[in-house]
């Protein structure tokens, strides 16, 4: 019945009470009865709840749910059960937006069908140096982001190069990749590399 007249009062204006009354089903002076009588100890506290609760929301930037608002009420000093907090955030239309962390994109945008498949998921390899697998990773530092290239052997499993920079420009690569020929005797042509490149754009090379 509450909700009823609450709802009353909130059109007021836009309709007359005695036809809303009507479509609620509920009598005129029930409605009056319950408008102009005090609020009552457990309403006024409800109200100051929700604001402190919308302006917890809104000091989080809109990021926090019900139990980091319930975290911060209390550090507040004011104490009520999650599950009314949770309450008040659904009847305040109070939705958490969670960011999604940064991640920095390693692999290559776009259609990479012109780059030829050379491998095709066939990383089984013969002998030493025939095969080799290249990989970039990122690291989280104090000073930013790290950016790690990798040659693996597809024969051996072992690491040939490496190479460390807070880019992922070409020389990343190249300075992993000829780690690897220092560490390993590649054909005597420019390294003697064939580029190959899979769906997920991870990049593949073969000697």
């Amino acid at each position: 019945m509450t909700a009823k007249y609450a709802f009353i009062e909130s059109e007021e204006g836009c309709y007359s009470i005695a036809s809303m009354c009507r479509w609620a089903r509920v009598s005129r002076s029930g409605y009056y009865n319950w408008r102009d009588r005090p609020q009552s100890a457990t309403a006024a506290r409800r109200e100051i709840l929700e604001a402190e609760v919308a302006f917890a929301f809104e000091h989080s930037d809109s990021t926090y749910g019900y139990r980091r608002i319930h975290a911060q009420l209390a550090r507040w000093g004011t104490h009520a059960d999650p599950e009314t907090v949770r309450a008040i955030m659904r009847e305040l239309g109070l939705v958490a937006c969670q960011p999604k962390p940064f991640r920095p994109t390693t692999t290559i945008a776009g259609d990479a069908a012109a780059l030829p498949d050379r491998l095709g998921r066939d990383f089984t390899a013969s002998a030493p140096g025939v095969k080799l697998v290249g990989d970039i990773t990122y690291i989280r530092t104090w000073e930013g982001w790290l950016y790690l290239a990798t040659v693996l052997d597809c024969f051996s499993k072992k690491v040939l190069g490496y190479a460390m920079a807070d880019h992922m420009r070409t020389e990343l690569v190249t300075d992993a990749l000829r780690m690897a020929a220092r560490n390993f005797t590649f054909t005597p042509q420019e390294l003697g590399v064939l580029r190959s490149v899979g769906r997920t754009g991870i990049c593949l090379l073969t000697g």
